[in-house]
């Protein structure tokens, strides 16, 4: 459900363009506001999942998840939704984070700890592939506002099976530390990073407002970078840069998600508003 939500959005932008009066600029924050905490919390929440345990976190995470989604589904104005959207990516951030950690705990065994992880990456993905289908049904048949809706329902009842069948855990305690000030210029630093990009289209590449905003959001990076040199307790230990294979993993990955997101976005937009495509074929195309 957290991985479908990054996706499930993309087809119902025009229609939310339209309901809610976005600009061309803003519109890329529908999206955005959910991604940008997503990955920009998800070490902190992986964290305090061990410092708490991961059952405590993960409900409380698709909790505010689900709260979110309805807030999202009532929005009547573009202020609403993007604040409703940053709080979604806030609670998809701590559920997803704790998950795989989950999935190792309750199967132990090397075979089905192995098959475990197999089922969970193959969700991830049907999720996400699935996302975009969902949202060209729900938006064209009903509106966009239950592409929204749909997961209260299914967060409701997923807290609820969580509470009952998750194994209880205590966490090694809140004074191992966590670096929430780690978290914070990470965070902050996406966010301006993307703003200084999207607002391009009215400033330019080289104006004052660009290289300013630009230099701001590296130093926040560099800030960050500093943190983890110094923290006692990091969200990303450096050590793990040494390492090629890790680096070159983590720097496709990034390009990969990068390229993904912008080429569904643009598509959308394309096919809607150049080729004329519906919502549903327009999922369906870029599925």
């Amino acid at each position: 459900m957290v991985i479908l939500d990054g996706t499930i959005v993309n087809v119902a932008l025009p229609s939310i363009q339209r309901d809610l009066g976005f600009s061309s600029s803003g519109l890329a924050w529908v999206v955005n506001a959910y991604l940008v905490p997503f990955g920009g919390l998800l070490l902190l929440s992986g964290r305090l999942g061990d410092l708490i345990g991961r059952k405590r976190v993960f409900i409380a995470g698709l909790s505010l998840f689900t709260a979110a989604s309805l807030l999202c589904g009532v929005s009547q104005g573009p202020a609403m939704l993007l604040a409703a959207r940053f709080v979604q990516g806030i609670g998809g951030a701590v559920t997803s984070a704790v998950t795989l950690g989950m999935v190792v705990t309750l199967f132990p065994q090397p075979k089905e700890r192995t098959k475990a992880i197999g089922v969970y990456s193959f969700v991830q993905s049907a999720g996400g592939s699935m996302g975009l289908l969902a949202g060209g049904v729900l938006t064209q048949t009903i509106s966009w506002h239950w592409i929204f809706f749909v997961n209260v329902p299914i967060g409701i009842v997923a807290v609820l099976l969580a509470g009952r069948v998750l194994v209880s855990e205590h966490g090694v305690g809140l004074d191992e530390g966590t670096d929430v000030v780690g978290a914070l210029l990470v965070t902050s630093a996406l966010m301006l990073s993307v703003y200084t990009i999207v607002e391009t289209t009215n400033y330019g590449w080289t104006s004052a407002h660009t290289l300013s905003f630009g230099a701001a959001a590296l130093a926040l990076l560099l800030a960050f970078v500093a943190r983890q040199a110094k923290a006692s307790h990091p969200l990303l230990p450096l050590r793990v840069f040494r390492s090629r294979n890790v680096s070159g993993a983590m720097g496709i990955q990034a390009l990969m998600v990068a390229g993904m997101f912008s080429f569904q976005f643009l598509c959308v937009l394309y096919l809607q508003k150049v080729l004329g495509f519906d919502e549903m074929h327009t999922g369906l195309g870029i599925l």
